[in-house]
This record gives structure tokens, C-alpha cells and sequence, in this order.
């Protein structure tokens, strides 16, 4: 197994596909599956290729989910190899996409390749979600599959999202829900004017100071039992015409949280506005929401996983929520149970990012394990 996904992996990587230019990745993937009887759909939307992939056509559906773009390499001279070179030294596998997320791609297809040719009259759906817009816009990606999907009335029961999870060893963490994340871009308005007459103008950054204090060190909630507190940070700010003798008109404050299922995205607007409006500021705000939470509870999926890695990496993972975003949160909004467990994160999106190989065996091999928990009769 290990020779087969590291050489589909150096087969990725060696494609340049910088999101969301898919360069090529899900044909490689599509043409290997199709051989062993997957039906292959293509959903393009404006320049995201997008593959659902099915073999089987009853329930459960247990369905892989990942993503074949990546994100720009920065200075090449930085890297000490080609970072779409795909070079192997030392069992570790350099490249751009090597972790995140080209290598566990790999390790997800190899198993559904291993699991069908063992299996070829299977129980249930094994199903692949690819898109080529995870790590740019994600607004042609896979919200417009789930949106596709769920127009059509096909269901995800069980979905593995093959992200970079671990932290210090394979299999460490399994991420079974994520926070949401939401975005205020904040105009406060005044009236711009000259320094030396500060009774002819009205200084916006002025005026907001209570309000931006209320607002940064605002308890929103203390967090669960899977979910730490909501936190808020501010991302920008930019106010001044670049003279030290205007006062300016319009105070731009941009802002994030990210959020736990203790609050709604409403709730977050309704007290932000609230505030707004005790401190008697004239505004504008734009809202951007990228993601509500989801969490997965111990059920079915995560007993799958957790008994996957027990058995092949011999090791229990930590339950975790923390980190960004992931495509997770579309596929969640199905009501399919979502986990995510992929390899190393320690060098994703860096200069020199890599995985190691025997991980990447390893992955394939506890993908493979769930699939059984999750399909054989036997497991019941």
C-alpha cells in the first residue's frame, strides 16, 4: 500500500494547482476510479472543477472529502527542493500540497481502490468529494456540491474530511467539530476637518474608543465541552487621509470571531449593533458569515476512527474543535456525521512543507479500517 499512495501522492504534487486551478489532479483520480466501477460526476462551477465520485448505491453513504488546490509556494529560492518536485529524502515527501492536503488524498483513494477490490458487492455508498476552491474563495467548492446534493436529495451519511489533524504524531487528533467564523467590516462615520478645529469636524476613532473597548473585551460565552469560548479579534484598522493635520471622516474597523455553538451568528450581530447603537455611533456594517460550527458527538463515525487508529496506528486520539475553518462545515449542514484526521500540520502552508511516507501508508491503511467498521456486516 505505502508504494502505491506515495507514488499517486508525488503524481499530485508534481501538478501545480494553485487554487483554484485544478491542473489535471481529479482526472488522475476520476480515471482510477472509473476502472474499478465508481460512477464519476463532474460538477464544475465558473473555475472550480468539482469530482463526486460513487461506488455503490445504497445507504449508508460514507463519503471522503478533500481538496486538490493549494495554496501559493512564496519564494521559490526559499525551498530546499522544487516544491512541485515531489522529492522523496529521508521517507519524507517534499512539496507543495505534500500535507495539505495531496497526501492524504492519496492515502483516501488507495483505500477505497483496496476496499472495493476486497469487497466488490459492498454494503452501502463509498463516495469522494474533491474540489479544486478550498484554499481561496471556497464559494464554487464544495458548498455548491452540498448545495447540489442535497437539491437532488442525496444524502452524506458519514464523511471523513482527510485535512491535517495531528500534531506531534500521526493519529494524535481527530478534529469532530470546528468553530464558526464570522466577519464585521465596520464603517463608523464623522466628519473630517482640520486638526487645529476639532469643533468644526468629529473625530470617528475619537468617538469609538468606549465602544472598541466594550467591544474587544466582551465575554461572550465560556465555551463546552468540546468548544473553547468565543473569541473576537480585530483584524484591521484604517482611519487618516496620510496627513498629521486632517482629522478623518470614516473610521474602517475590521473584525473576526470565531465562534462556539454556545452563540448563533444572529446573536453575534444583534449585540454587536446593540453596541453600536448604546455608544451612538453612526454606522454601517457588512457581514461576512464563512461557516457556522458543527459538531460531531461520539456515535458511529467517531467509534469508527477512534477503533481504526486504536488498531493500525496504536494509538487514541483527542477529541478536538480548534483550529480554522474546513469544508467540514458545509458537508455538516447535510446532517452527515463529519471527522476530520489527515497527517502532520506542523509544516502546512511553510516553505519546505512535507509528510512522511510511512504516515501516509499508515493513513491509508487506518481510511481502510474505517471503511470496514463502517460497511462490514460484521462490524455491527
Amino acid at each position: 500500500m505505502k508504494e502505491t499512495i506515495v507514488t499517486l501522492a508525488k503524481q499530485l504534487i508534481q501538478r501545480p494547482s494553485i487554487s483554484p486551478d485544478d491542473q489535471g489532479c481529479q482526472k488522475l483520480i476520476a480515471d482510477r476510479l472509473e476502472k474499478l466501477g465508481f460512477q464519476i460526476e463532474w460538477l464544475p462551477f465558473n473555475d472550480t472543477l468539482n469530482l463526486w465520485a460513487k461506488h455503490g448505491s445504497t445507504g449508508p453513504v460514507v463519503a471522503f472529502a478533500g481538496h486538490t488546490d493549494v495554496v501559493p509556494v512564496g519564494d521559490e529560492s526559499q525551498w530546499q527542493y522544487p516544491p512541485f518536485s515531489a522529492q522523496i529524502v529521508d521517507d519524507m515527501l517534499y512539496g507543495r500540497g505534500a500535507a495539505d492536503m495531496k497526501g492524504s488524498l492519496a492515502a483516501m483513494v488507495v483505500a477505497a481502490e483496496n476496499y472495493v477490490k476486497a469487497n466488490p458487492n459492498h454494503a452501502g455508498t463509498i463516495a469522494l468529494l474533491i474540489t479544486s476552491d478550498e484554499e481561496a474563495a471556497a464559494k464554487d467548492g464544495t458548498v455548491r456540491v452540498v448545495e447540489t446534493l442535497m437539491a437532488r436529495g442525496e444524502a452524506i451519511d458519514y464523511c471523513l474530511v482527510g485535512e491535517p489533524s495531528s500534531a506531534n504524531i500521526l493519529g494524535d487528533v481527530v478534529k469532530n467539530g470546528r468553530r464558526g467564523s464570522i466577519t464585521g467590516n465596520l464603517y463608523i462615520e464623522g466628519v473630517q476637518g482640520h486638526v487645529a478645529y476639532p469643533h468644526l469636524a468629529d473625530n470617528p476613532m475619537h468617538k469609538s474608543v468606549d465602544f472598541l473597548k466594550e467591544l474587544t473585551t466582551y465575554q461572550w460565552d465560556q465555551g463546552n465541552e468540546f468548544f473553547p469560548p468565543t473569541s473576537l479579534q480585530i483584524a484591521n484598522i484604517q482611519a487618516g487621509t496620510g496627513s498629521n493635520n486632517v482629522i478623518p471622516g470614516e473610521l474602517y474597523v475590521q473584525f473576526n470571531l470565531r465562534y462556539c455553538t454556545e452563540v448563533t451568528d444572529e446573536l453575534i450581530k444583534q449585540t454587536v449593533e446593540q453596541m453600536l447603537k448604546k455608544h451612538q455611533l453612526d454606522y454601517r456594517i457588512e457581514w461576512n458569515l464563512s461557516g457556522k460550527p458543527f459538531l460531531t458527538k461520539p456515535g458511529k463515525l467517531v467509534n469508527a476512527v477512534v477503533d481504526s487508529l486504536e488498531k493500525i496506528a496504536k494509538i487514541t486520539p483527542a477529541l478536538e474543535t480548534g483550529g480554522g475553518t474546513s469544508d467540514g462545515r458545509f458537508i455538516a449542514l447535510m446532517g452527515a456525521e463529519v471527522v476530520e484526521l489527515g497527517p502532520l500540520n506542523a509544516t502546512i502552508h511553510k516553505v519546505n512543507e512535507c509528510v512522511s511516507c510511512q504516515d501516509l501508508a499508515t493513513l491509508g491503511e487506518v481510511y481502510q479500517q474505517m471503511l470496514v467498521n463502517l460497511l462490514d456486516k460484521d462490524s455491527e
